[in-house]
């Protein structure tokens, strides 16, 4: 009980991130770095160390904590400390540059994507109207709006299938990757929201074309940092706007690399399985990124809470955790070596 009790308070953990950012944009020298630091160094050398855990939450408890409110406070609060950390970073940057400037960057960027992505897809995944509209303000932090279509109505029909931008094949690096899912589920998300549209028998300028509405939250964001802030600032916000956009795009590269579902004697694809998603159990990587990389379950089942995500015997396992394979996908010879070898040890699980 008392376990049960305590298990939550482990999801805090990522706020550490938000409190080495916030101290870093009022800072100067190796202070402004702490944050990719700690993430790209610290974590991955300590998930080296670390044995993953696999265990899952047992039945008998799994509804209590599948109901426990306190794990939704600490993703509502997750909004309140981005747009928190948004304004410290726009209010202190413009009197820094070089080393101090781009540690700066560098931090508000992980934050977009750690927590203003990550937690607006965990978000965007309720049923709630007042959950998905915190997931399209956090993701509006990122200018990454049109991932909430994309995601939920492209990326999760299709994963593992040449239809899906967001699912990189074996040999693809990250570089090629990038221009792919960055364009492919935004234009995508377009034909998406306009079938919807036409299916309604709604006009493009109608109140329910969410893309319209996205693209116009966007240009007010921009323009309000821009009138409020300056032309620099506004262009240091876009560069960690795009760096957590990548930074998103990465661990989706990671998630999927060189797995593919097979088509059915029908020509449909099979169902969505827990082999078609690498999974890591890595307890640090789990925690700051609130158990996306218990991705296999996700995918499974994409209703399930992140507290509750199981881990399955049958889906392929990554070597580390998300911090050091987002480090290792940079480097594509590396990360062919290590990958494709992680493939074939798979192989009787993928294939089956």
């Amino acid at each position: 009980m008392k376990k049960i009790i305590l298990r939550p308070f482990r999801y805090l953990s990522p706020f550490f991130i938000f409190v080495l950012a916030i101290i870093g944009f009022k800072s100067h020298g190796l202070i402004c770095w702490f944050v990719p630091i700690y993430i790209f160094f610290i974590i991955p050398i300590l998930e080296l160390i670390m044995k993953p855990v696999a265990e899952n939450v047992g039945e008998e408890v799994e509804d209590q904590i599948r109901n426990d409110k306190f794990y939704d406070w600490i993703l509502y609060t997750v909004v309140i400390l981005q747009y928190a950390s948004l304004y410290l970073f726009l209010s202190n940057i413009s009197g820094n540059s070089g080393f101090d400037l781009m540690g700066q960057i560098i931090s508000m960027g992980i934050l977009c994507g750690t927590f203003g992505i990550n937690v607006g897809h965990e978000l965007g995944h309720r049923k709630s109207v007042f959950d998905q509209f915190l997931a399209k303000s956090l993701l509006l932090t990122s200018l990454y709006t049109h991932f909430f279509i994309e995601h939920n109505k492209g990326h999760h029909a299709h994963v593992a299938t040449g239809e899906d931008p967001s699912s990189a094949i074996l040999g693809q690096s990250i570089y090629s990757f990038w221009p792919q899912t960055v364009f492919g589920t935004y234009f995508k998300a377009w034909k998406i929201n306009l079938a919807e549209l036409k299916k309604k028998d709604l006009s493009f300028f109608s109140f329910q074309n969410e893309m319209l509405l996205f693209t116009c939250a966007q240009l007010i964001l921009i323009g309000i940092i821009g009138i409020n802030f300056g032309l620099y600032t506004l262009c240091f916000f876009l560069i960690s706007a795009t760096i957590g956009a990548l930074l998103l795009e990465t661990v989706n590269y990671i998630e999927h690399y060189g797995l593919v579902r097979k088509r059915n004697p029908s020509g449909n694809f099979e169902r969505v399985l827990p082999k078609h998603s690498w999974n890591s159990n890595h307890l640090l990587g789990r925690l700051m990124l609130f158990e996306l990389s218990r991705h296999s379950d996700h995918h499974y089942l994409a209703s399930r809470k992140y507290q509750v995500l199981r881990h399955h015997d049958d889906a392929p396992q990554m070597p580390t955790g998300y911090p050091g394979m987002i480090v290792l996908a940079l480097f594509p010879p590396l990360w062919f070596r290590v990958m494709n070898r992680q493939l074939k040890k798979y192989e009787s699980i993928i294939s089956a």
